[in-house]
């Protein structure tokens, strides 16, 4: 039977792809992509010419049965994200999930994550941490933030420049003005920068300074409570 690749993709700078990751998809047989325009320009970059077919959310429950078969036949298929690595708040987990399940291989080539870098410069713990990528937009999204109050871990969002100050706001309304954070936007492209702060000032940031840019938003955990010395 074939491989499935699971191929991450710069978030940002053409120079974090890596050597691994540009032959395996010229090696591929098929290249599976979430938007074949953008990860056309990617690939026309590399010079990688391999057959690309689209494969994104809205697909892929029709598509995978198809590729599984294929790769039953022995192809080798490699799947791409716009940006960094399929399954992490994008595409991939169905069809890895149905390629294990028909017992094929599938390797994950090491690579481009947003999130690795944003908390790793935030300056807030990273020892233990825990990643909730984009919140719910409407149901479901207070619940999902008042199960998050007394998570002493840190706590990794993803979230687009339009909704950045109403998600802030809100992270501040049930952790408090007080708690730490950093928001970490346009991850390794030539504008990257990182605004720490309480979520009260950088909030107000935000407010002032119009959001560009994807932003990966890094909240400290709940202090833990300090035991009682016993006498």
């Amino acid at each position: 039977m074939g491989i499935l690749y699971i191929v991450p993709t710069p978030v940002g700078n053409m120079e974090d792809m890596t050597l691994r990751a540009i032959r395996t998809l010229k090696e591929a047989d098929l290249i599976l992509a979430e938007d074949t325009r953008t990860s056309g320009i990617l690939l026309k970059h590399f010079d990688i010419k391999n057959q690309l077919m689209s494969h994104h959310k809205f697909n892929e429950h029709g598509t995978s049965a198809a590729i599984v078969e294929r790769l039953k036949a022995g192809q080798t298929i490699a799947l791409i994200s716009d940006a960094g690595t399929p399954g992490i708040s994008d595409p991939g987990f169905y069809l890895v999930r149905e390629a294990v399940a028909a017992g094929i291989t599938v390797q994950c080539l090491p690579g481009a994550t947003a999130f690795v870098p944003a908390i790793v410069s935030s300056g807030l713990p990273d020892d233990r941490f825990c990643f909730e990528g984009f919140l719910p937009q409407k149901k479901g999204r207070q619940t999902r933030l008042l199960s998050l109050q007394d998570e002493e871990r840190t706590m990794i969002f993803y979230e687009s420049p339009y909704r950045v100050v109403k998600t802030l706001q809100q992270l501040a309304e049930v952790f408090g003005g007080d708690r730490q954070v950093s928001c970490c936007r346009e991850i390794s492209k030539v504008h990257e920068e990182s605004v720490r702060g309480t979520l009260a000032e950088v909030t107000a940031h935000f407010q002032q300074t119009e959001p560009r840019g994807e932003f990966v938003i890094v909240v400290a955990g709940k202090e833990k409570q300090k035991q009682k010395n016993k006498n």
